[in-house]
């Protein structure tokens, strides 16, 4: 898989506003489209002011991708504190960012910890000592965490509670609510609580990662040594219990609370004198050594198993805990001290999600939303099949606009039930635990047709679901294999072998989101459906490749890493470098989830230099600086956030004209450029060219409402006026297919 064979082109606290870029190399001018958002981009020659392209670019052109991770997180709880968002909204941004902070100690702390320990070297553009880096993470999290815990407790909690939406205390309830929770508990949770002293006789308990726990001190009444012991918080009750049901509203009493004014029954005869609740992150990394291991199921399983054993890598306690206790945990986990977090108001406000979809209250929520068929996919009084319309030209669907139901999963199980089709290769990444992917696959198996699955067992936190899918999948006949030994496959790619008369047509789906029908409606991905030939023939090869030994390298209509995709990006940046150079518009735009890799980000900044207008649309990491004279004046980074998650990847080259458009399933970071199987597909359907334009466009455009990079790696929020507010993207593409509600 190395450089395609070319191919002929086809068709966050809001702060003030930073004043509107003036044209560059005046080369820009704006038209905006009925809806007020589309631009007309018409990039020009240089002026000769930007150093040459060849000369040394500065050794500090990049930023840290960790504290730019954080910034990106930063911005989910920018979403959170806005007072426009509704209110159970900013609720599950709350959790939203408890839940991804989570996720970047599990994983990305965890790994810079391990390099620390193996005394490996640093690694990133930016060169940052690894001990440095986590104490700016340490510091950096605890500003955030700080910020995310007065959010909840002065602002969202009794805007909550004014709606009859209330986390209440204890000491809140009346006598009979008292006695019916008393009951509860008795009934529910004491029979599972285990208290763990901590003595000579009794070593400090094991603490499961991100496990809720009491961390409880008692006396005996009598005198002798203050004594400590560990209750763990049961995770199979609910976080928040119901206080209860006929009273107007919703009231929820944290479990913990309901635990701790009861310990005196796990204590009998003690005395207790402090509790508070504290939480543990270990790392979760899995490690395979696919060369040793024969059975790479076999081998995940036994690491799967392992991880929960990982070492910790940061300590959440109540800000009300005393000194003692809190030296105890630090000392009996081995933690570092920047990696102890003091939370005030609840921990783990990753739970708020059980009170958002308690809340019956849509008026506190976003509106909402059918996600539409796409009108070429409409059958109309006489139903047609969607192989008949591939046949007519390309489908480019946009989710969760267009419905996943109706377009993709609609391909997949026409396919399963046509007698015609002979065959289906199908990549799995990630799909729902009630697949009607998975169940179609099974169904077409059980007809007699060729059905070749690839699982990615390797897929991070989806492994033990991947497993369960593999499992399925081959009892019931399907071919199922796990990719190649030392790349993870995460392309999104289906292949339809069909018989049509005396010959074999093949449609493909190449998408940049999985085929999973619940995160359809949150992700925001662009797939397309074609019938194209050259496109079936790449499919078919990729399929060798990752299949049997197939050393394919080169294809039509894909880029295909790890050897083609950056070789392929960067080839198409310095054409847009050479069209400047002789007079003609250069012009990229990217839309991306991140950009880290640092070859990909020095071509974008020669690309700067030479004259050439760059957007980049990037929901999370960046590490590029933008806006910098002499290095990148002439690129523009926006972030775009909302209800939907931004997950698709496009890249569009201007092409003196003849606009090149890409799309797919990688980022540009190492691990999707260097150790995955990632593919994009160039779009030359000139409907589908069209949409990918005015959605780059819009999103771009000067009226949309984004955060904005600045070239010393801080991210400000656009602000609007009364007269001229700022419009969001996501709610403008909405109405336009008629999806939303109300």
């Amino acid at each position: 898989m190395s450089t395609p064979r070319k191919h002929p082109a086809g068709q966050p606290s809001a702060t003030d506003d930073p004043p509107a870029a003036e044209p560059r190399n005046g080369a820009r001018s704006r038209a905006a489209d009925s809806a007020g958002l589309e631009e007309v981009l018409d990039a020009g020659t240089p002026t000769g002011d930007e150093p040459p392209a060849t000369d040394p670019l500065p050794e500090d052109r990049f930023l840290n991708r960790e504290l730019s991770w954080l910034d990106f997180n930063a911005r989910v709880l920018a979403l959170a504190e806005d007072p426009g968002t509704p209110l159970l909204e900013r609720a599950k941004f709350l959790a939203i960012f408890a839940s991804n902070l989570d996720e970047f100690y599990m994983v990305r702390v965890a790994g810079l910890k391990r390099r620390l320990q193996a005394g490996l070297p640093v690694r990133g553009g930016d060169r940052m000592p690894l001990r440095t880096q986590l104490e700016r993470i340490g510091e950096r999290a605890a500003d955030l965490v700080a910020r995310h815990a007065a959010c909840f407790v002065d602002d969202v909690q009794p805007k909550l509670a004014a709606e009859g939406v209330q986390i209440v205390r204890w000491a809140d309830l009346e006598n009979p609510e008292r006695e019916r929770l008393r009951t509860w508990f008795r009934g529910h949770i004491f029979p599972v609580l285990t208290p763990l002293a901590v003595d000579p006789a009794h070593p400090f308990p094991y603490i499961s990662g991100r496990s809720l726990n009491l961390a409880v001190a008692v006396r005996d009444p009598d005198g002798g040594a203050e004594l400590f012991a560990r209750v763990k918080v049961p995770n199979n009750v609910p976080r928040f219990v119901r206080v209860d049901q006929d009273r107007p509203g919703v009231r929820f009493l944290p479990v913990e609370e309901l635990i701790s004014v009861h310990l005196g029954q796990l204590f009998s005869g003690m005395r207790v004198v402090e509790c508070h609740l504290f939480r543990v992150t270990r790392n979760a990394e899995v490690e395979v050594d696919e060369d040793r291991d024969e059975d790479l199921l076999q081998a995940l399983e036994r690491e799967l198993a392992r991880r929960r054993f990982g070492p910790p890598v940061r300590l959440e306690v109540a800000a009300s805990i005393s000194d003692h206790m809190l030296e105890l945990l630090v000392r009996e986990l081995d933690m570092d001290a920047h990696d102890v977090l003091r939370v005030r108001g609840l921990l783990d406000l990753s739970a708020l999600w059980q009170v958002y979809g308690a809340a019956d209250r849509p008026e506190l929520k976003d509106k909402p939303f059918v996600p539409a068929t796409h009108p070429r996919l409409t059958e109309g009084e006489v139903p047609r099949s969607v192989f008949a319309t591939l046949r007519d030209g390309d489908v480019l669907v946009h989710h969760p606009y267009h419905s996943f139901a109706t377009s993709v999963q609609r391909f997949i199980e026409q396919a399963a039930a046509d007698p015609n089709v002979l065959a289906i290769k199908q990549t799995l990444y990630r799909t729902s635990g009630d697949s009607p992917i998975v169940d179609a696959l099974v169904d077409a198996a059980a007809a007699g047709k060729q059905v070749v699955v690839l699982v990615e067992l390797k897929a991070r936190f989806d492994e033990v679901a991947n497993i369960g899918w593999a499992r399925t999948l081959e009892r019931a006949g399907c071919h199922v294999v796990y990719g190649l030994v030392g790349l993870k496959t995460h392309c999104k790619t289906a292949l339809v072998v069909r018989q049509e008369g005396n010959q074999i047509r093949r449609y493909c789906h190449i998408g940049t989101g999985n085929y999973h029908p619940k995160t359809a409606r949150l992700y925001e991905d662009f797939g397309m459906l074609t019938a194209d030939p050259e496109i079936g023939a790449d499919l078919t090869d990729l399929f060798n490749v990752l299949t049997g030994y197939s050393r394919q390298t080169a294809y039509r209509r894909l880029l295909v890493a790890p050897q083609g995709i950056r070789s392929g990006l960067i080839e198409r940046i310095e054409r847009e470098i050479e069209h400047v150079r002789l007079g003609m518009p250069g012009l990229v735009q990217f839309k991306v989830n991140a950009l880290v890799d640092e070859e990909i980000t020095d071509a974008l900044y020669r690309a700067s230099r030479a004259g050439v207008h760059v957007d980049l649309l990037i929901r999370g990491m960046c590490t590029l600086r933008p806006g910098v004279p002499g290095l990148s004046e002439n690129i523009r980074v926006r972030s775009i956030l909302g209800r939907f998650l931004e997950h698709s990847r496009v890249f569009r080259f201007g092409n003196n004209g003849e606009a090149e458009f890409w799309m797919g399933s990688a980022d540009l970071m190492h691990r999707n450029l260097d150790r995955r199987v990632e593919a994009l597909v160039q779009v030359s359907d000139p409907v589908a060219r069209a949409e990918l334009d005015r959605v780059l466009s819009c999103a771009m455009g000067p009226e949309v409402d984004a955060f904005e990079l600045a070239g010393d790696g801080t991210w400000t929020r656009r602000t609007g006026t009364e007269d001229a507010p700022l419009v969001h993207l996501q709610e403008t593409l909405l109405r336009r297919v008629g999806g939303t509600a109300g």
